[in-house]
């Protein structure tokens, strides 16, 4: 059961912050994160007399059954209208989530006294600090993520193409207990793994070459990710120089993520390596990013990030290097930042694993 009303009581602070009379809840994660609600259709109006979740009539048992903390409201046909009639005062709305055209409903339907504020990124804040329900039920999709990492190991991987390897992997996870993948595997091996975000192809995997493995597992609407480089059998010295490189890389920022360090100043320890390794402009993306109910949130590990580390985000820390036409390596873990050190949820090893 989640504490949706330490959640709110938390929400409502930072809306009293802003100036705000009402909030206005539409993101269906962020109503999720909210209420418990796990439908296509609702939303949730904060204020500091009263918590209302509002839906239409296909989600009303499902409400009864699922949402705590608020007072669940049967909304008509027209949601907006429904929605405006019980806004009031200075109301934020979530402006990085509602479109211009749904905005602009919305304000022709609302009534007198009522100005529409942009507060997107307040429930998002919240969401970027873990509570232990969350860390367990990451924690549980880390584990089964794992044990498919572990399957490898018997099921092989030359001589299988990459879309079969990434297929097997997604419905290992669902048999042992997941609700499906965190996101589409990916499984890219040899050249192919030079692109970053690659997609599994109906071409065999060939011996003696790196394999990078992208995956994560879904429990309770929470993700995990993992991402290890195999082999499939003896390296070339420049492919098993990449890889340590980013192995080091990987470790030493992984040492960085500890509470007050700042976002921009962990992806620089591990892109300081890789720059003074002759790779900088191989390392394209930022060294992580936060996981919870979506595989990609709050906060980031990247240059130009702003910000530092709490105790209980859940970030990835995933550097990697990417030779166009030959090779790519990335390692990446996810872990929750502790009072002293991280909580690594990812345990497979991530020296060099051969699996041919």
């Amino acid at each position: 059961m989640i504490d949706t009303a330490s959640r709110t009581d938390r929400l409502l602070v930072q809306v009293e912050e802003r100036g705000l009379d009402c909030l206005l809840v539409t993101d269906l994660i962020n109503v999720r994160y909210l209420t418990g609600f796990t439908g296509t259709n609702g939303a949730c109006i904060v204020t500091s007399e009263e918590r209302l979740f509002l839906t239409d009539f296909r989600y009303v048992e499902q409400a009864a059954e699922q949402v705590r903390g608020y007072e669940s409201q049967e909304i008509g046909r027209d949601m907006l209208a429904g929605l405006a009639k019980r806004l009031r005062g200075r109301t934020g709305f979530d402006d990085r989530h509602m479109s211009v055209a749904t905005h602009a409903k919305l304000g022709e339907k609302t009534g007198e006294g009522v100005e529409l504020v942009p507060a997107g990124g307040l429930v998002e804040d919240l969401r970027a600090v873990k509570d232990s329900s969350e860390v367990a039920a990451m924690r549980t999709a880390a584990e089964i993520a794992n044990e498919a990492y572990e399957s490898l190991r018997e099921t092989g991987l030359a001589g299988r193409t990459e879309r079969e390897v990434a297929v097997s992997l997604a419905r290992f996870m669902e048999d042992r207990g997941a609700e499906g993948p965190s996101f589409p595997p990916i499984v890219a091996s040899g050249a192919q793994g030079a692109l970053p975000h690659a997609w599994p192809r109906d071409v065999e995997i060939p011996r003696n070459t790196l394999v990078v493995v992208d995956m994560g597992a879904k429990v309770d609407g929470y993700c995990s990710d993992c991402t290890r480089t195999l082999a499939t059998g003896p390296l070339d010295d420049d492919a098993l120089e990449t890889f340590e490189l980013v192995w080091r890389a990987q470790r030493a920022a992984l040492a960085a993520v500890r509470p007050g360090a700042s976002l921009s100043g962990v992806d620089a320890v591990a892109r300081e390596m890789i720059d003074a390794a002759g790779h900088g402009e191989r390392f394209g993306h930022g060294l992580g990013h936060g996981v919870g109910l979506e595989v990609h949130e709050a906060p980031r590990l990247a240059k130009t990030a702003e910000g530092e580390l709490a105790v209980g985000n859940a970030v990835t820390v995933e550097p990697g290097v990417y030779v166009p036409g030959e090779v790519g390596v990335r390692i990446e873990d996810l872990v929750i930042v502790g009072e002293i050190e991280p909580e690594v949820l990812t345990p497979f090893p991530k020296d060099l694993v051969t699996i041919d």
